[in-house]
């Protein structure tokens, strides 16, 4: 029997402590860092697990207060384009970009497919909105004075946008189409503007920019991948590897591998995304300092 993600299970367990009065209307859930204490989880996986409630209409969020149980006499909100953007923002974090689709999110509305037009003119808009929306959760913060440790942050914000929502590597994953996203764009001039005191020229601006966009573009395209693989498969990283272990066994005693063999001989060898952000924004901004140095000179 296939063992339901960790947010099912989360959710599931959440959603008995409703129904069973244990969590009584206008009560707080959990929030986001108490349940990946509890469960011991990715700030990822809690995130999804709230989605789905809210989804079924079990809980709501409450300014100022946090994530609470809905009434059950409670009416339907409005629908509104804001509602339909934070619809498909949940829709996609949990069931990821390609389930997502207007018939989808009008059912998780409960309502019409024709309605949802009325307020947003297609699924491209809705992409657009959503990813918007998403960039607009985290603030940026103030530029520092040092055009390193901008750089830095900038990646490090970029890098929590991608990591809150799985989905959002492959919606802006277009360069040379970039999506018209008023808080994209303020993330770039955000990043411009940590550049202004070097000596680039604005050519070399932008285009460390991008480099630093794609670098952490191309993880988070892999973090979603992976996850969906185990979504789709079933199965843990760990429990994938156990099981081709012998295939990379037989592979590696034939001896044309000897380096790579060399890596990872008696040694528990893990390969984590987020220290492999780490190190390939360190030595990125290592590149971008030799470069600043000799424009300098």
């Amino acid at each position: 029997m296939t063992t339901p993600p960790p947010y099912l299970a989360i959710a599931a367990e959440l959603r008995r402590r409703i129904r069973s009065g244990a969590l009584a209307p206008g009560d707080r859930v959990p929030s986001i860092r108490a349940i990946t204490r509890e469960w011991g989880v990715a700030m990822a996986t809690a995130t999804k697990a709230l989605a789905v409630l809210r989804q079924e209409g079990l809980v709501r969020p409450e300014p100022g207060v946090g994530t609470v149980v809905t009434s059950p006499a409670a009416p339907p909100a409005a629908l509104s384009r804001e509602r339909i953007v934070r619809a498909a923002l949940e829709l996609a974090d949990v069931e990821g970009l390609s389930a997502l689709s207007m018939r989808r999110v009008a059912t998780a509305l409960s309502t019409s497919t024709m309605a949802l037009y009325r307020h947003v003119p297609g699924k491209g808009e809705l992409v657009r909105l959503m990813s918007d929306a998403a960039c607009a959760e985290v603030p940026l913060g103030p530029v520092p004075d040092d055009w390193r440790t901008g750089l830095e942050r900038g990646a490090h914000w970029l890098w929590q946008v991608y990591t809150r929502h799985r989905w959002m590597a492959p919606a802006m994953a277009a360069i040379t189409r970039p999506i018209a996203s008023p808080h994209a764009m303020a993330y770039t001039e955000w990043v411009l503007t940590a550049l202004r005191p070097t000596p680039l020229s604005p050519f070399d601006k932008l285009h460390v920019h991008l480099t630093i966009f794609s670098f952490v573009q191309g993880l988070a395209m892999a973090a979603d991948l992976e996850e969906q693989a185990q979504q789709d498969s079933g199965i843990s990283d760990g429990e994938w590897m156990a099981r081709n272990e012998p295939r990379f066994e037989a592979i590696s005693a034939a001896g044309s591998y000897p380096l790579l063999n060399g890596l990872t001989a008696g040694a528990d060898f893990e390969l984590s995304l987020d220290t492999l952000f780490r190190f390939g924004l360190g030595r990125t901004l290592d590149g971008i300092a030799i470069m600043i140095g000799e424009t300098s000179a």
